[in-house]
């Protein structure tokens, strides 16, 4: 098993909440499926966190990996109606969400769509929001203990600047190619796109950036993938993530790097996939993030009018 940082970990968790599992199930090794042996009840989840959490010789890392775990076998168990769920949840997502417990942002979503929703399934999403909550509080405690230790020990453990996340920018293309932070010095304008290979809206509005690229070619621009399965030259994500990009007919430059990177780290905290920033010429992000795939008409919009107020002040 490859020795993950909390950090990446924490990323596959929210890269899971975000999609819809029944892609995950589909374009993912190891991700988010369930198998037929592998069924679980509610009372037995909640029993292993409790052992998992108050057991002190496990590693941290081990114990965030288990309760990940067992969160993503809940969002599995009722694939169905979390796939609703997770179908509500796109570009209306505020920063302020992002700093709850995460059962709080899942139950304000349900609440926010409850015409949607049978009686049976707001109930069944009412049981697993509660079995998430008490997860979701170890999980703060665990990443809290783990941020302690690791500030302690580097300087470097700081906290994310949520602008200048491309300054010095190391990384490669997935052909292995080397690229540093002249990839967005070159540009006008940067748009870095975040998203896994089993997170179907990210997989859909795959061509559309490949047209948006071919376009801010002509401007000045350009487009850049960064695929979170393919970070710290995971090689089984970058094969796939190449195969899916093939496949959508997208040749834009794709990008993996160390999760432990400024980038990493602000990539671990994205909440909602497909994620959308724009970067200047100095690795600096621009404005707020969008959410939600630019293959829909106003999102695309709106970017593009972000874009060109950009353009526009060089």
């Amino acid at each position: 098993m490859k020795n993950k940082t909390s950090r990446a970990k924490s990323m596959k968790l929210k890269k899971a909440i975000a999609a819809s599992l029944a892609i995950s199930i589909l374009f993912s090794f190891t991700g988010c499926g369930t198998s037929s042996g592998s069924a679980t009840t509610e009372s037995s989840k909640q029993e292993d966190t409790s052992a998992t959490a108050s057991s002190s010789s496990v590693d941290p890392n081990e114990k965030l990996n288990d309760l990940y775990q067992q969160e993503n076998q809940i969002f599995a168990d009722h694939k169905n109606v979390w796939d609703k769920v997770f179908g509500f949840m796109s570009k209306n997502i505020d920063d302020g969400s992002m700093d709850k417990n995460y059962a709080d942002f899942l139950a304000n979503t349900i609440e926010a769509n409850k015409d949607s929703f049978s009686e049976e399934e707001h109930a069944t999403l009412s049981k697993d929001i509660e079995t998430i909550r008490g997860i979701e509080e170890e999980i703060m405690k665990l990443e809290k203990e783990i941020a302690a230790s690791d500030s302690s020990g580097s300087s470097s453990s700081s906290s994310v600047d949520s602008t200048g996340v491309f300054q010095g920018f190391k990384g490669k293309d997935l052909d292995g190619n080397d690229v540093d932070e002249s990839l967005f010095a070159q540009n006008k304008v940067t748009v870095v796109n975040f998203w896994f290979s089993g997170c179907k809206p990210c997989v859909e509005e795959l061509s559309k950036l490949n047209e948006l690229n071919d376009k801010l070619k002509e401007m000045g621009g350009e487009v850049v993938g960064i695929n979170t399965d393919t970070l710290d030259d995971n090689q089984d994500g970058i094969k796939e993530a190449k195969e899916i990009l093939k496949a959508q007919g997208a040749s834009y430059k794709n990008l993996t790097f160390d999760s432990d990177s400024t980038v990493g780290k602000y990539a671990g905290n994205i909440m909602a996939f497909p994620t959308t920033v724009l970067v200047d010429k100095d690795g600096n992000i621009i404005g707020e993030p969008f959410m939600g795939g630019i293959d829909d008409p106003s999102n695309y919009d709106q970017l593009m009018k972000q874009i060109q107020s950009i353009l526009d002040q060089k």
